[in-house]
């Protein structure tokens, strides 16, 4: 051997050369310039490691994926699987990654809507008696409240926030006031479709009790409060959820803080104190974003709860929601009733709470969670039916250990509210 021969490192390309060089240099290409040679390796100490180096195999791109169910194409598996009750959707997303992932999409209900599978559940936000605020989703099928996950911690003592639905699964709740914090901006939105809470876009005023609606599927909020200067709010916004932003509206003629509001021939009523505490009702269109004054008679004698369905208004006529009145556009006046015959106090733990559109019916909603539905649908010029056989209990439960609570509350003097209802939506999944 030549021992006057000059040592040259091994030839490496320098693409694949995992040595190191000198820190001002970032790769061994751009070190070729210091080196002799143009594939030059400088030889650095390198530590092998502990842990051989596992080859990620390749994913094969004319592989099968795993069917949904073994032995059926997943045209068919995905039929079967859309006509599985709605009470066993929480069990579906945990068998499989394919499974969760078909149940959070839209192509799943779509499907189950477009069918006449797709479900409606009663959803309760309650405050409790330690003013935290829990909730509870109500199968009317069934007929059993479900587990839900529990309700963000920024607003499990709030007061004063909104609710909306939008999509028909998706449960918005945003704005109210902080103990601590005060009016806030914030917006979650719970999805039924993956069972999970998740953040949207803040409101862009920070607001507590103030008026909401929905209309086209756009989120419109007006009025309230908040901790500022002018405490009573003339401003309004919308969410639009195609978009995922919020924007300025026209503002109202006076500000409000209401306390009633419906969305009635795609215009929203309002009615609500003034910041002198006198009763106001405007009216707005969202054709050509204006407000206006309303003094008609339906604003006249129009109370909490009410709702609207398949075009006619309806209110409760008395605090149990055991007796209904209806908006007459002809005469302007609140004029039919439909009586249960079956009132059952007064009391606060009986007084009802809501009134929401279920399947085609009303749903009335009390703070003991006694809900009824009525078929109003029943109740025209063409059937004689009696009106208390439109009347439906879906859930009685806790009835008569809340009337005996109540009694010996009055007796004890300690007749106050321990629990009740704050808001009520349905979401369809």
């Amino acid at each position: 051997m030549d021992r006057n021969r000059v040592l040259q490192p091994p030839l490496v390309d320098s693409t694949s050369c995992i040595c190191r060089v000198d820190a001002g240099l970032k790769t061994v290409a751009g070190a070729k310039r210091y080196v002799p040679g143009t594939k030059l390796c400088l030889q650095p100490n390198i530590k092998a490691s502990i842990h051989p180096a596992r080859e990620k195999p390749l994913r094969d791109k004319n592989r099968t994926p795993v069917p949904l169910i073994p032995g059926l194409p997943d045209d068919l598996a995905i039929a079967c699987l859309i006509r599985v009750p709605r009470m066993e959707h929480r069990k579906l997303r945990l068998v499989c990654k394919r499974w969760y992932r078909l149940l959070a999409g839209n192509f799943f209900y779509t499907l189950r809507k477009n069918s006449g599978i797709s479900e409606e559940w009663i959803y309760i936000m309650k405050r409790d008696r330690e003013g935290k605020m829990s909730w509870h989703a109500f199968d009317p099928i069934y007929q059993l409240f479900q587990p839900l996950p529990p309700v963000p911690k920024e607003y499990s003592e709030a007061i004063g926030f909104g609710s909306a639905v939008l999509g028909g699964c998706h449960l918005y709740i945003f704005g109210g006031k902080d103990p601590v914090k005060g009016s806030m901006r914030r917006v979650i939105y719970y999805s039924a479709r993956t069972n999970k809470w998740h953040r949207a876009p803040d409101m862009l005023r920070r607001r507590h009790f103030f008026g909401s609606c929905v209309i086209n599927n756009c989120l419109y909020v007006a009025g309230g409060e908040n901790e500022g200067v002018h405490r009573s709010l003339r401003s309004a916004e919308v969410y639009d959820p195609n978009k995922n932003r919020w924007s300025f509206i026209s503002d109202m003629t006076t500000a409000m803080v209401p306390f009633i509001g419906i969305v009635y021939n795609g215009k929203w009523f309002l009615k609500g104190l003034g910041s002198h505490r006198q009763v106001l009702s405007e009216v707005y269109q969202p054709e050509t974003d204006s407000w206006s004054p309303v003094f008609d008679g339906m604003v006249t004698r129009w109370r909490n709860p009410s709702t609207s369905l398949d075009g006619r208004l309806y209110c409760l006529d008395c605090k149990d929601g055991c007796k209904l009145r209806v908006y007459d556009e002809a005469s302007d006046s609140w004029s039919k009733h439909i009586d249960s015959k079956a009132h059952i106090g007064n009391s606060k733990a009986l007084e009802a709470a809501a009134l929401l559109p279920l399947n085609g019916k009303l749903c009335i909603i009390r703070n003991n969670m006694s809900i009824s539905l009525v078929d109003v649908a029943k109740c025209d010029g063409s059937n004689n039916a009696p009106a208390e056989h439109l009347w439906e209990t879906l859930a009685g439960k806790g009835q008569f250990k809340t009337m005996v609570t109540n009694l010996l509350s009055n007796l004890a003097g300690r007749n106050r509210l321990k629990s009740h209802i704050v808001h009520c939506q349905v979401l369809l999944a």
